[in-house]
């Protein structure tokens, strides 16, 4: 009985080591940014986006508004989309929460939510 409790101690102390070594910059946050919806083939994208920002995965809450910006100098490729009916939303502003995944040279969003700010899209930024 001994012996068992001893191993699982050690166990649980192996594990919880290597969970603490895990380096922070690998894992994935999560953002909101803000953008209009375009459509390429099958894939759908983010242009005019804007900075991400550190979030939660959930959408805006019913009746609540927007109030950040709108438009911004980046462009996201949108993934995980099929849950999310994106072609309502191509052409429209919208609020997208997700997994910033960076990457070069565009950067990817794992959608976990999609808010419709407007039915248009602003002027890209120059």
């Amino acid at each position: 009985m001994r012996r068992l409790s001893c191993l699982v101690l050690l166990l649980a102390g192996t594990i919880g080591a290597a969970a603490a070594q895990e380096p922070a910059s690998s894992r994935v946050p999560v953002v909101a940014v803000a953008g209009c919806v375009t459509q390429q083939g099958a894939a759908y994208g983010l242009r005019s986006a804007t900075e991400p920002t550190p979030s939660i995965a959930n959408g805006l809450p019913t009746g609540d508004v927007y109030k950040g910006p709108t438009v911004g100098p980046n462009t996201f490729q949108l993934i995980g989309t099929s849950e999310f009916d994106m072609p309502a939303h191509v052409g429209h502003t919208v609020l997208i929460k997700g997994l910033l995944i960076k990457a070069s040279p565009t950067s990817r969003l794992n959608v976990t939510s999609v808010s419709r700010l407007s039915t248009s899209c602003a002027p890209a930024p120059k």
